[in-house]
């Protein structure tokens, strides 16, 4: 009988999807070309950095399209604090539909679910399947999304979300890892320099609980 297969002991390679980014980034300036990007944001304080680190090369679309954030005062904060930013920058900024009830029963029984669990699956998908719609609705080439500056999210979880969305709605996903080269603290810093309202909570009142 043949002894059984040994298991691998090197260490499974993650995927790095700051360098996919920039190899996506000088191609397209290989080829001269300045695309269209629908960028998903969430916040101030968390897109000034991806805004800056895009903006040479893509023509971007800011889309707030954020159904979780709740209460719904901490939403309009949120919304009108980066729309302020977008209109200071001269970037166009679309409110999506505040869909709070089609959250609530998106989530519901996953309410209990930790952070980076089930309950943030689908709130990913949600708002990253919106946005890939909007980007194909309004002649974007690419969307992407801010989310992965945070360190509190799965970065992967979010790009297999963002591939999967690619393949459904035609419109190519830029891959990120935001937080990768200090994007979590230069974003914090330039927070600091344009007296952004930070939250202390992603969004939803679950996050909000701890």
């Amino acid at each position: 009988m043949s002894s059984p297969l040994k298991k691998s002991t090197k260490p499974v390679r993650k995927t790095d999807y700051y360098s996919l980014m920039n190899k996506e980034i000088e191609s397209l300036r290989d080829r001269r070309l300045r695309p269209k990007l629908t960028l998903h944001l969430c916040c101030a304080p968390c897109s000034s950095y991806v805004i800056g680190l895009l903006e040479e090369s893509f023509d971007l679309l800011l889309y707030f399209y954020d159904p979780n954030i709740q209460p719904k005062e901490e939403y309009e904060r949120r919304r009108d604090e980066s729309s302020r930013y977008a209109d200071e920058k001269g970037i166009a900024f679309v409110e999506g539909a505040y869909e709070v009830e089609n959250w609530n029963t998106l989530v519901r029984g996953y309410e209990d679910s930790p952070e980076r669990g089930e309950r943030c699956r689908l709130c990913y998908e949600m708002r990253m399947a919106e946005t890939a719609r909007f980007a194909k609705g309004n002649g974007s080439s690419y969307f992407t999304t801010v989310l992965s500056i945070s360190p509190h999210k799965d970065a992967s979880r979010i790009n297999d979300i963002g591939f999967a969305m690619q393949e459904s709605f035609g419109v190519k996903y830029l891959p990120a890892d935001f937080k990768k080269k200090e994007g979590f603290k230069k974003s914090i810093s330039l927070s600091r320099e344009n007296g952004f309202y930070r939250q202390d909570y992603c969004g939803c009142l679950y996050s909000k609980r701890g």
